[in-house]
């Protein structure tokens, strides 16, 4: 929790705390983006102005939360003299009302702060593959797909679906999505593991108790951000018929694409598109998140290996547990964190997770 002492309504937030705080830095950034945006020919080349365009909404969504942090401040503030003044339960119901809006206010800013990695403000590119357990697992990790995009939608994120591949009976075998929003990266690595989830299997008529896991991977989607050294000559490509559930959900041609890098063996596919090309140009950019996300990983294991302990996200790792039955509870094994409403996380209400986890972090980093 950051402690913000009780200032004059009159008081900007901006101005007494600066920082972090400083509003009007942030608009005067904004302000220069905009002039940058609406020079002659900037649109020339639109892809140019990708990391730009991240900028401008980043800021857009910090200054609308700095501007609703210090009306809830100034709001707080007077209420407080009225309550004081007055001595009725109302004001003092109200100003409890205020204080419980400015503690959410400030959590959310202390999560922003948290993301200080140089990738945290990427979009990203997340993955959803089931584990053994056939029909089980695979429901459990259409599960999964529906949480995150129920998040993105809370966040007013956007979701774009890369590759999909439905499950035999029921839920999906794989899926790609990229999440665009401001720190969406720095947001969802917290989600980078193995998830299991316990409960009364419905696919089972004797309604016995299943243990079904599915792993989740998130990468940066560094687009045109950073440039990587991939040589053509290192790359292969083939070509496939799309999977699906049959009839016309399956393409006739082979429009379907997977590259590999053949020095690491790393490869992706997509078969979303009816084009060829489309399919390529999807297939080449999770390629290169995946290489880039190694990257990322060596260096992570470089840092880590000054702590003693195993590290919490590496891949394969049990992160988090989702229990139905007998009991409810979803407890993340990395942080502690608990929360007893299942239905409520199942739905997209994964902040605190998320928080905590960024709060892990920073301790163990320091």
């Amino acid at each position: 929790m950051i402690f913000v002492p009780v200032a004059s309504p009159s008081t900007s937030v901006s101005t007494t705390f600066g920082g972090v705080f400083d509003v009007a830095a942030s608009e005067q950034r904004l302000a220069a983006i905009e002039t940058e945006l609406s020079r002659p020919n900037a649109w020339d080349n639109p892809e140019a102005l990708t990391p730009l365009l991240r900028e401008k909404r980043r800021l857009e969504d910090e200054v609308s939360r700095l501007n609703a942090l210090k009306t809830c401040h100034d709001d707080m503030h007077e209420w407080l003299e009225l309550a004081v003044e007055s001595d009725e339960d109302e004001a003092l119901e109200s100003l409890a009302k205020q204080q419980d809006a400015l503690d959410a206010l400030l959590d959310e800013t202390e999560l922003v702060m948290l993301l200080s990695g140089e990738e945290d403000n990427q979009d990203a590119i997340l993955e959803i593959h089931p584990g053994a357990g056939g029909t089980e697992s695979q429901d459990w990790a259409e599960m999964l797909l529906r949480m995150y995009t129920r998040w993105a939608a809370r966040r007013h994120f956007t979701v774009e679906e890369l590759d999909y591949l439905p499950g035999d009976e029921a839920g999906i075998k794989s899926v790609t999505l990229r999440i665009s929003g401001p720190h969406a990266f720095g947001f969802l690595k917290s989600e980078r593991g193995i998830h299991r989830l316990i409960r009364i299997s419905p696919f089972d008529a004797s309604g016995r108790r299943h243990t079904s896991f599915a792993s989740v991977d998130v990468m940066p989607d560094v687009g045109d951000d950073i440039q990587l050294d991939i040589k053509e000559t290192d790359l292969r490509f083939d070509t496939f018929r799309s999977s699906g559930p049959g009839g016309q959900s399956v393409n006739t041609t082979s429009s379907a694409v997977r590259v590999t890098h053949i020095p690491t063996g790393i490869s992706a596919q997509c078969q979303n598109e009816k084009s060829q090309h489309h399919n390529k140009e999807s297939a080449l950019r999770i390629l290169k998140a995946r290489l880039y996300n190694l990257e990322l990983q060596k260096r992570e294991a470089e840092r880590a290996a000054q702590y003693a302990g195993k590290d919490a996200i590496a891949f394969g790792s049990q992160i988090r547990t989702y229990t139905l039955q007998p009991y409810r509870l979803v407890k993340d094994h990395r942080t502690n964190s608990e929360c007893g409403d299942v239905e409520a996380v199942l739905d997209g209400q994964i902040d605190q997770f998320q928080h905590d986890y960024l709060l892990y972090r920073h301790e163990q980093q320091r």
